[in-house]
């Protein structure tokens, strides 16, 4: 009950500030219950002069600190929860906050590295850049005689109790959504909650990106138009990540490309085959490819960094992304739907005929236009929106996947409003399927069953051990009953009575403060 209440009254804060930034005000009171209207008349009262204008929700969250700043940004991702539209306006988030002290950053890096800052580098410059959660310096380390530029990223000084308090109310909200909304289980809020929570702690641990970024430089060490910064894992912990320093141009200053006469179309070209190998040939992929986290290098290498964000996806999700973008290419609607039923992502009481149906209603319009015209990005959008009428359950890596390709796609058609999509996905696609659903796929295939087969021999002595434990315990329990002691019994009742209690109070105060910012997430 105290936990609830402690909940609450943190949430009740959040709404205050949404009420003041004029969430609330965009709301239609029509759709909203009673006690709802009630609550929205009081928030606009304390509407404060001037937020009618600009984006609301961003200022909010901007307002309510790092986490929900976070949050933000995580349900920008997420359009099957918040909507294209709000998914839209949220991506225009900017984490981008004050920086903390250089006192403060060589203390972190000082008592991370068990060293003084003077041992560690030559010198360090102030906070080139910070965000929610970590800030970046230039600094100089040096080897042998030899000075080399370095970025060392810092970890702000108490972000994690900050995020694990905040993630708490969102955790409790979403709990009790689920508990009696069906909408909120269908869209599965604990989940969502839950990726972001696994999401932020990655990004808190310096050393994790850091070996998001070792794994892409192997990844790509074949590549030639492609390549990571890297790491120096002597000043490297988990606080503290110290990497190469990168000199290019940022994709975002397109005056400095067109001054440096870098061949614009070829650049997005580079841009979109790079992500679409890497989420094809490797399943790891960075995903946040906005222009600030690209750089061209004096070779006219990409390089990317901020590893905080990565998405992941298996053979199974590599071969249907490869399979649906190759159907799209040759109109073979039906193997598309097919695609799908094979990955399990739509349940087998659906027809098949009557999803390749659906299928060529997204893909039909597109031959009919030219190729500049054609966005797969927008074509994976409508796929994902035309599944959900066939009960096929969201999916994560495949949204992480697809919003990613939107923000790709955007950066390379900046370059080249012309570029064929298609005819430049291409070569990558069929290159991927000719290598893994070919012969010297199949063999390969072949091959790596049996060795499964050959690992779960080798375990059947003990699968069989403890399968005869189990059995012998149910029949025990099955004999004998299960027994629960008096005082167990007890605790239980006076559990529930205090869950029962609590529940009911939290549900009144939550819908009452929150069903207005639900409605807003659903209708921008």
């Amino acid at each position: 009950m105290i936990s609830a209440i402690t909940h609450i009254a943190r949430l009740t804060r959040a709404a205050f500030v949404f009420a003041r930034e004029g969430v609330f005000g965009v709301v239609d009171p029509a759709l909203v219950p009673p006690p709802g209207q009630l609550a929205l008349r009081i928030a606009r009262l304390v509407e404060r002069p001037g937020a009618k204008s600009g984006p609301r929700l961003s200022r909010a969250l901007t307002r309510l600190g790092p986490a929900y700043l976070k949050l933000g940004q995580f349900l920008a991702t997420r359009p099957d929860v918040v909507g294209v539209i709000m998914a839209r306006d949220l991506e225009a988030l900017q984490d981008r906050l004050p920086p903390f002290s250089q006192a403060e950053a060589e203390s972190v890096i000082a008592a991370s590295l068990e060293r003084p800052v003077a041992q560690a580098f030559a010198s360090l410059g102030p906070a080139v850049a910070a965000a929610s959660i970590a800030q970046v310096h230039r600094g100089v380390v040096e080897h042998d005689g030899v000075r080399t530029a370095v970025a060392v990223k810092v970890l702000r000084p108490n972000v994690a109790s900050r995020f694990r308090r905040d993630l708490g109310d969102f955790f409790f909200v979403a709990h009790k959504a689920e508990a009696h909304s069906s909408e909120a289980r269908r869209l599965r809020l604990v989940e969502v909650i839950n990726t972001m929570s696994r999401s932020v702690a990655m990004e808190m641990d310096l050393r994790l990106e850091a070996a998001a970024l070792s794994e892409m430089a192997e990844n790509t060490s074949g590549d030639p138009d492609f390549r990571v910064p890297q790491v120096d894992w002597d000043r490297t912990t988990h606080n503290v990540l110290t990497m190469e320093w990168i000199d290019g141009i940022a994709l975002n200053d397109h005056a400095r490309l067109e001054q440096a006469q870098v061949d614009l179309p070829d650049l997005g070209r580079k841009v979109i085959q790079s992500f679409l190998r890497h989420a094809l040939r490797d399943g790891f992929f960075h995903a946040d490819m906005h222009p600030g986290n690209l750089f061209l290098d004096k070779e006219g290498r990409l390089v990317a960094v901020d590893f905080g964000i990565m998405g992941r996806l298996g053979m199974k999700e590599r071969r249907f992304l490869a399979e649906i973008l190759l159907g799209f290419i040759t109109r073979d609607y039906r193997r598309v739907a097919e695609v799908h039923f094979e990955a399990g992502y739509v349940p087998r009481h659906h027809s098949v005929e009557n999803f390749a149906q659906a299928i060529r209603a997204i893909g039909e319009p597109i031959h009919n236009r030219t190729a500049e015209e054609i966005s797969m990005a927008r074509l994976l959008t409508l796929l994902l929106e035309v599944t959900g009428l066939f009960d096929m359950q969201t999916r994560p890596e495949l949204i992480l996947l697809q919003k990613t390709m939107v923000v790709v796609e955007g950066v390379a058609r900046s370059f080249d409003p012309k570029l064929d999509m298609w005819k430049i996905a291409d070569p990558v696609v069929r290159e991927w399927i000719e290598r893994n659903l070919g012969p010297i796929g199949r063999v390969q295939g072949a091959m790596s069953g049996a060795s499964d087969i050959g690992r779960v021999l080798a375990r059947l002595p003990a699968i069989v051990a403890r399968s005869v434990a189990v059995l012998e315990q149910l029949e025990t329990m099955t004999r004998e009953g299960v027994m629960l002691s008096p005082e167990t019994i007890a605790a239980m009742g006076r559990s529930e009575v205090r869950k029962n209690r609590g529940r009911t109070v939290a549900l009144w105060i939550i819908a009452i403060t929150f069903i207005g910012i639900l409605i807003v997430v659903r209708q921008m």
